[in-house]
C-alpha cells in the first residue's frame, strides 16, 4: 500500500503544497512506519517488507521537496 502523501506527490500535487506541507506529510507517513518497524524487530518479515516500502516512499517524498525547494529558490 503506498502512502496516500506519497502517491498524491506522484501525481503532482506537490507542486500546489507548501514545503511544509510536504515535510509535514513525509513525516506522518515515517511516523506510520514506526509500527511495520517494531514488527519487524520482533521478526516479522512481512512487516520488513513494508518498512523498506516506506522508505522508499520517504525518497520519494524528499526528492519531491528537494525539487520544490529548487524551483521556489529558481523563480525569486
Amino acid at each position: 500500500m503506498i502512502p496516500m502523501a506519497i502517491h498524491n506527490k506522484r501525481l503532482g500535487w506537490g507542486t500546489f503544497m507548501s514545503v511544509e506541507a510536504m515535510v509535514q506529510s513525509m513525516i506522518d507517513d515515517l511516523n506510520e512506519a514506526l509500527t511495520d518497524a517494531a514488527k519487524h524487530d520482533g521478526g516479522n518479515s512481512a512487516a520488513g517488507t513494508r518498512v523498506r516500502k516506506a522508505m522508499q516512499g520517504a525518497k520519494a517524498a524528499a526528492q519531491a521537496i528537494r525539487l520544490k525547494v529548487q524551483s521556489d529558490k529558481n523563480s525569486r
